[in-house]
C-alpha cells in the first residue's frame, strides 16, 4: 500500500523535476511574457506514480523546447497541482489553475473520474482539456466537444484488442472473458468497450460475463474475484480496468486460489509499477500501451529520451512519461504552427489545423476540426521478470492453452 514514506519521496522528485526545469530556463529573456499551462493530477495517493511520470513528460518537453527559445520565443511554463487521484479535489484545482493562474489550457490530467470533474469547469470557462492521461468515451464524443483534444487511444480501443486477440483463431468463448474493474466511471468505460467488442464476437446477453469490482482508492479485491472464481465455464482471460495495486493484488490471490488465466490490463494500470507491485508472482500478465515501448528504435522516443535526461534523477524512462512527452510535443507543434496572439481559441484553432502529421512514431497521427483524438494506436507489452518488455498478440494463443492445460 502506498505509504507515507512514498508520498513525500514523489513530492520531492516533482520538486527536483521543477527546479531542474527552472534552472534550465532561467537564462531565457524574460521581455515577452511566459505561455503558461495547468495540470491536475495525482502527485500524492495509490495513483502517484501515473501524475508523476505525465508531469515529468510534459516537463522534459518543455524544457527542451525552452532550451532553444520556447515557443515562437516565449517560454513554455507548467503549474501543476495535486488532486491525488480524487474528483473532490479537482474541481477546485481546476478554478484555481483558470480563475487565479489564467492558463492557456489544462493538460495532461490523470483520470477519468477526475476528468468527469474537470470537463464542466473547462467547457464553462472555454479552456482547452489537452491530452488527458484517460481513454473514457466521456471524452470523445462525436461530434468532438470543441475544448477536448485528446492524444491516446480509447480504453474501447484497448479492451477491443484484448477482446479480439483471446477469440480470434484461439477457440476460447465470449463467456471465458472475465473483468475486472473499478467501481467508477473508468471501469465502466473500460467494461463498455470489452462489452462492446465481446457482442462483436457473438455475445448475446451482456450480463453473462463475469465481472468483479473494487472501490477506487482500496485494495479489497476479495468480492470481486469471488464473483469470477465462481463463474461457469471456468474463467481463461481477465480484463482488468483499474489501478496497479489493487490490480496486484487481485492478480496475487488469483494465483493463490489457483485460478489459471491470463491477466489482461490497460495502460492506465502503470505497467512498472504494476511490475514492481507483483514481484515474484508467477502470472501470465499483459498491459496493452497506447504508445511504443520507451526503448524503441524510433525518432520519437530517441527525442523523448534525450529530452528526458535533461531532467536528471527524476527522469528515468517509461510509458507513462513518453505519453506525456508526445503529448506536449503536439501541443508545441500547434503553439509553433499558430498565427498572431496565442489565445485559448487560438490553440483549439491550432490543433485542429493539424491534419494528418508525423512525430516520429511509427504511426501518422492526426487532429482536424472533426477528429479530436490523434492516435489509435495499441502495442501488447508482457511483464517478464519484474520489466515490461514487448508483445507479439499470436503468443497470447499458446498462453491461453497453457492455461487450459493446468
Amino acid at each position: 500500500m502506498y505509504s507515507r514514506l512514498a508520498a513525500r519521496g514523489v513530492r520531492a522528485a516533482v520538486v527536483v523535476v521543477g527546479l531542474l526545469v527552472g534552472a534550465l530556463t532561467a537564462q531565457m529573456p524574460s521581455a515577452r511574457p511566459d505561455l503558461v499551462f495547468g495540470m491536475s493530477t495525482a502527485l500524492t495517493g495509490p495513483a502517484a506514480d501515473l501524475g508523476v511520470n505525465m508531469l515529468t513528460g510534459f516537463e522534459s518537453a518543455f524544457a527542451e523546447a525552452n532550451a532553444i527559445g520556447g515557443s515562437r520565443g516565449r517560454r513554455l511554463r507548467l503549474i501543476a497541482l495535486d488532486d491525488g487521484y480524487e474528483p473532490a479535489r479537482t474541481a477546485p484545482n481546476m478554478r484555481r489553475l483558470i480563475e487565479q493562474e489564467h492558463v492557456l489550457a489544462v493538460v495532461g490530467n490523470v483520470g477519468t473520474p477526475t476528468a468527469i470533474a474537470a470537463l464542466p469547469i473547462a467547457k464553462e470557462h472555454k479552456v482547452p482539456f489537452f491530452g488527458a492521461f484517460t481513454g473514457a468515451g466521456v471524452l470523445r464524443h462525436t461530434p468532438p466537444e470543441r475544448y477536448v483534444v485528446n492524444f491516446r487511444a480509447s480504453y474501447a480501443e484497448e479492451t477491443g484488442a484484448m477482446v479480439d486477440a483471446c477469440l480470434e483463431g484461439t477457440g476460447l468463448g465470449v463467456t471465458e472473458i472475465a473483468f475486472f474493474t473499478q467501481r467508477d466511471a473508468y471501469g465502466d468505460a473500460g467494461f463498455a468497450g470489452g462489452i462492446t467488442a465481446l457482442r462483436r464476437h457473438g455475445l448475446e446477453n451482456d450480463a453473462l460475463p463475469a465481472h468483479g469490482r473494487y472501490e477506487r482508492n482500496t485494495l479489497v479485491v476479495e468480492n470481486g474475484l469471488a464473483e469470477i472464481l465462481q463463474h461457469s465455464p471456468a474463467i481463461r482471460a481477465v480484463i482488468m480496468v483499474g489501478a496497479y495495486a489493487p490490480c496486484a493484488e487481485f492478480i496475487k490471490q488469483a494465483v493463490e486460489c489457483e485460478l489459471q488465466a491470463v491477466f489482461l490490463n490497460v495502460s492506465f494500470v502503470g505497467s512498472a509499477s504494476l511490475a514492481a507491485a507483483l514481484g515474484d508472482v508467477d502470472a501470465k500478465v499483459v498491459v496493452t500501451q497506447v504508445v511504443p515501448h520507451f526503448a524503441a528504435d524510433l525518432e520519437i522516443v530517441r527525442q523523448y529520451r534525450k529530452a528526458l535526461a535533461l531532467l536528471g534523477n527524476a527522469g528515468t524512462p517509461n510509458f507513462g512519461s513518453l505519453e506525456g512527452y508526445i503529448a506536449a510535443r503536439i501541443l508545441i507543434r500547434a503553439l509553433d504552427a499558430s498565427d498572431g496572439e496565442v489565445t485559448r481559441e487560438s490553440i483549439v484553432d491550432s490543433l485542429e489545423r493539424l491534419g494528418r502529421f508525423d512525430l516520429g512514431l511509427g504511426n501518422k497521427l492526426e487532429l482536424s476540426p472533426t477528429r479530436h483524438q490523434a492516435s489509435n494506436g495499441v502495442w501488447p507489452t508482457i511483464l517478464r521478470k519484474h520489466e515490461v518488455v514487448p508483445f507479439d498478440w499470436k503468443d497470447l494463443h499458446a498462453m491461453l492453452g497453457q492455461a487450459s492445460a493446468k
